[in-house]
């Protein structure tokens, strides 16, 4: 089961790799990697997931920040539930269309 770091975790983890790609003048990787032994054997490979993340976030680099992502798969969803009751409502009409009217004997229309 993967951990579970705080956003306030995370913050602390970006601004240290900020800080080393400006001091050291050195990749995001390395960044990543060095910053990592420092917090305690994190993954580089998931604080540069972090760093990229908010990257978007910020609208500094191209892609779909996390909000707008968060949108499409709501409506993702709610488009695939309306879909399945559109399906449900054509099988009920084609139902219904398919059997003769019979009024009830009680109809005083008869």
């Amino acid at each position: 089961m993967p951990i579970k770091y705080t956003p306030e975790f995370k913050v602390k983890a970006l601004q240290l790799i900020e800080e080393h790609v400006r001091v050291e003048q050195c990749s995001a990787l390395a960044a990543c990697t060095k910053v990592g032994e420092t917090l305690g054997g994190i993954s580089p490979h998931t604080l540069r997931k972090w760093w990229k993340r908010s990257g978007l976030d910020r609208s500094e680099a191209l892609g779909v920040s996390t909000d707008r992502s968060e949108e499409i798969h709501r409506l993702h969803q709610e488009n695939r539930t309306l879909r399945d009751e559109n399906e449900w409502l054509r099988h009920t009409l084609a139902y219904f269309a398919a059997r003769p009217y019979r009024p009830h004997r009680d109809d005083p229309d008869q």
